[in-house]
């Protein structure tokens, strides 16, 4: 398998929303923001996030946004754009270093183990990827919904011993939870990324469907180790030591945290190109 974060082919349609030429609303407005006398009390998040300019203002947004998405009170309306804006804030401390110590210092101690494993993965899935001169020829869609994920993974680690949260972290760092629709350019394909051979080897169903994925990649990895030795069934599934680092802590963050499936399930795609991060929205490609 190979992820689709390094694939690259087409010329950029006008649905890319290209992140450092962006105006919309920054989240230096975000505490000032107050919700209505029908609404819990505490701020609203923005209806969108560009990226941060400076360390002070995303270590405050960031505690902010951690802590309405731990908060079962949080309005759902509201729940999506707090985890953009906690994606884009993880996005900017990778690439600034000197913000981490900061932010986390602000971050309620209880979420830290979350912060540190998202910088975590962050740090390695940048250091695997490159930027490119060109978007790519994928189309970006909904995920399915998060119950229905929700089953696929259990269900798989009923049969095969894998645990749910590792599949769905290889889900959540090979297309998006099923965002991403589109061959990689190795010509892996599918919401898990099999390689037509291998799917042929472990797959039963339709290669696209996300049940019928989910159990091939619980099923590969069986034959490769896991559950016993989930690095080395990792790194069968793609040979890479940084791809095992990220997938695994993105797993023990939505171990130690019941609400985390739910907040990468709203992550949306990012692509790196030169000229700079460009967020695929839903409909990219259509």
């Amino acid at each position: 398998m190979t992820s689709l974060v390094t694939s690259t082919t087409m010329a950029p349609p006008p649905t890319a929303t290209n992140l450092p030429t962006t105006s919309v609303p920054t989240p230096t407005t975000l505490a000032a923001t107050t919700t209505t006398s029908t609404a819990p009390p505490g701020p609203l998040p923005p209806a969108e996030v560009a990226p941060f300019t400076g360390g002070d203002d995303l270590a405050g947004a960031l505690a902010i946004a951690e802590t309405a998405l731990a908060d079962p009170a949080t309005p759902p309306q509201d729940f999506p754009n707090w985890a953009w804006l906690q994606q884009q804030a993880y996005r900017d401390l990778v690439v600034h270093p000197d913000w981490q110590d900061a932010a986390r210092e602000q971050v309620p101690p209880e979420l830290r183990k979350a912060f540190d494993l998202n910088l975590l993965a962050g740090t390695q899935l940048r250091r695997l990827t490159s930027p490119q001169p060109a978007l790519p020829s994928w189309r970006i869609g909904a995920p399915p919904p998060l119950d229905e994920l929700r089953g696929y993974y259990t269900d798989a680690e009923t049969e095969f011993g894998v645990p749910w949260n590792v599949l769905a972290a290889i889900h959540l760092v090979e297309t998006r939870f099923g965002r991403i629709l589109g061959d990689s350019h190795a010509g892996a394909r599918g919401p898990m990324q099999f390689l037509p051979s291998t799917w042929d080897a472990y797959g039963q169903g339709d290669i696209e469907d996300p049940g019928d994925a989910i159990a091939a990649a619980a099923r590969y990895l069986l034959a490769h180790g896991a559950p016993g030795d989930l690095e080395g069934a990792l790194w069968a599934y793609n040979h890479s030591d940084l791809y095992v680092t990220a997938v695994i802590a993105h797993a023990e963050a939505m171990d130690l945290y019941d609400h985390y499936l739910a907040v990468y399930h709203q992550w949306r795609v990012y692509y790196r190109t030169v000229d700079g991060d460009v967020l695929l929205e839903e409909g990219y490609g259509s």
